[in-house]
C-alpha cells in the first residue's frame, strides 16, 4: 500500500472542475489503436448525503502491458473497469478486470485508489483514517511537479515541464526547486495537497510482488505526470465553463466510439 502526496496551488473553480477537464486530455490521448478509453457513464450522483460525478469506463490494455503480462493473459483478459466517484474533496476510484486471468482469481485482482484533498502541502498524517498497524505498512511518496528528476525521461517534454512553463492568463509558474518552501510562507497564496492511498491486490503465485510493483510504478507515473500536465495546460481550460465540458465530454465519447468501431 502506497499513499502519494502531491502538493500544488489551490483555486475553489480549478478543484471543483480539473478532474473533469484532464478527462477530456486523457481520452483524446488514449484512443488510438483501436485500444484506450469507452466511457459507459459519466454523471452526477447523490448517495447517503454524498454528492458529485460518477464514472464508469473500460480499459482496453492489450498494447500498453509489459510482454510477461501478455504472455500469460489470456485473450480479452485485458479489459479492465473502472469506477469512480468524484466528490470533492474526497474521491476514490476502483479497477477490476471484466475477465480474470483465469476462473480462480475473482476478487484476487484489485486496484484501489482514494484521494483526499488537503489545505496543506502534504504535512498532514494518515489522512485516510487508517488503523495504526495498517499505516505502519504504508509507504509515503512525496512527488514534487517541478523535479525532473522524477520523471521517467520518455515522457519528459520541455512544453509540460512546470519548471519552465510560466501561464500568461494567471502568472503562475516557473516553479523553481524551492517553490513549495516559498508557498509556504505566503499566507495570502492559498495551497492544497492530494493524497492519494493506492492499494493493489494480485493474488497470483510467482508474479504477486512483480505486478505490484509495477502497478505502483505506473500509478505514480500517471500521478506525476498527470499533474504536471495540469499546470502546464492550465491556460486551455482556466476558462471553460461547465457547459463548455459537457459538450466537450460528449463529442469526446462519439468520437471514441467512431473509432473502435473501426477494430
Amino acid at each position: 500500500m502506497f499513499l502519494y502526496g502531491v502538493s500544488y496551488f489551490n483555486d475553489n473553480l480549478i478543484l471543483l472542475n480539473f478532474h473533469l477537464k484532464y478527462l477530456i486530455f486523457l481520452i483524446k490521448n488514449e484512443t488510438g489503436g483501436g485500444e484506450g478509453i469507452q466511457v459507459l457513464k459519466n454523471e452526477p450522483y447523490e448517495k447517503d448525503g454524498e454528492k458529485g460525478q460518477y464514472t464508469h469506463k473500460i480499459y482496453h490494455l492489450k498494447s500498453k502491458v509489459p510482454g510477461f503480462v501478455r504472455m500469460i493473459a489470456p485473450e480479452g483478459s485485458l479489459v479492465f473497469h473502472e469506477k469512480a466517484w468524484n466528490a470533492y474533496p474526497y474521491c476514490r476510484t476502483s479497477r477490476s478486470p471484466i475477465v480474470c486471468f483465469n476462473e480462480y482469481m475473482k476478487d484476487d485482482f484489485f486496484i484501489k485508489i482514494e484521494t483526499w484533498h488537503k489545505p496543506d502541502l502534504g504535512t498532514s498524517e494518515n489522512v485516510h483514517n487508517l488503523d495504526p498497524n495498517t499505516w505502519k505498512t504504508v509507504e509515503v511518496v512525496h512527488i514534487d511537479i517541478a523535479d525532473r528528476t522524477q520523471v521517467e525521461p520518455g515522457d519528459y517534454k520541455a512544453d509540460e515541464d512546470p519548471a519552465l512553463f510560466q501561464s500568461v492568463k494567471t502568472k503562475r509558474g516557473p516553479l523553481g526547486p524551492n517553490w513549495k518552501k516559498e508557498l509556504a510562507t505566503d499566507e495570502e497564496c492559498p495551497k492544497m495537497c492530494a493524497y492519494k492511498l493506492v492499494t493493489i491486490k494480485f493474488k497470483w503465485w510467482g508474479l504477486q510482488n512483480k505486478v505490484e510493483n509495477f502497478i505502483q510504478k505506473q500509478e505514480k507515473r500517471i500521478f506525476t505526470n498527470f499533474h504536471r500536465q495540469l499546470f502546464c495546460w492550465i491556460d486551455k481550460w482556466i476558462d471553460l465553463t461547465m457547459e463548455d465540458i459537457r459538450r466537450m465530454e460528449d463529442e469526446t465519447q462519439k468520437e471514441l466510439e467512431a473509432v473502435r468501431m473501426l477494430f
